[in-house]
């Protein structure tokens, strides 16, 4: 008996261990976390493919809404395609006007608001370096380039080498080299003159 107490005591406490351990973890166990975290991916995908779709619409409907419907031109006559191009043409002279209109406005509140915050940076006291403009890299690369061809092309290149005389140079060389053979000669003939001797 007492060892199926003893068994059993065991078996209780590996129970009671595993239930503290399970409630150790709480409610988010690793396959919960992985499925809440699909479930939100696909969500946030199906938002973003709504909202998508919600701005293609919109950008569709603002093509047509400035476009105007498309023309039937099946079977009509020159006349009728004259006036619609014309029509075409006088819509298009009318948005360009805008359009100038509308940049012309924008540039002139630009203008105001940089002088309204240069005016600000006075009254403060500090200096705030103005935003520089983007220079595309090919336009520095040029610039880089022609600058370098101008240097180039205003070095002297003669001014760091020695001067030398083309004649004096040869001769000298050809006075003190003489060839092997005649060396040999005087050699031989200065060592048979101390053997007589």
């Amino acid at each position: 008996m007492d060892d199926k107490a003893k068994r059993r005591a065991e078996v209780r406490a590996r129970l009671e261990q595993a239930a503290a351990a399970k409630k150790k973890r709480g409610f988010m166990t690793p396959a919960r976390k992985k499925k809440l975290r699909n479930l939100l991916r696909k969500k946030a995908a199906e938002e973003l493919k709504r909202e998508q779709e919600r701005r293609a619409e919109e950008r569709r409907k603002i093509i047509r809404q400035r476009t105007g419907e498309p023309k039937g031109l099946d079977g009509i006559n020159e006349a009728q395609l004259h006036a619609i191009v014309k029509e075409y043409y006088e819509r298009i002279k009318r948005l360009e006007s805008q359009k100038w209109d509308l940049e012309y406005e924008v540039n002139k509140k630009d203008f105001e608001v940089r002088e309204l915050a240069a005016k600000v940076n006075d009254v403060r006291g500090r200096f705030i370096k103005p935003p520089l403009k983007k220079v595309s890299k090919t336009a520095q690369q040029m610039e880089k380039i022609r600058m370098f061809t101008a240097r180039v092309s205003q070095m002297d290149y003669r001014s760091g080498l020695k001067q030398v005389n083309k004649y004096t140079l040869g001769d000298k060389e050809k006075a003190e080299e003489k060839p092997e053979w005649a060396q040999n000669q005087k050699e031989k003939s200065v060592a048979s003159e101390k053997s007589e001797g």
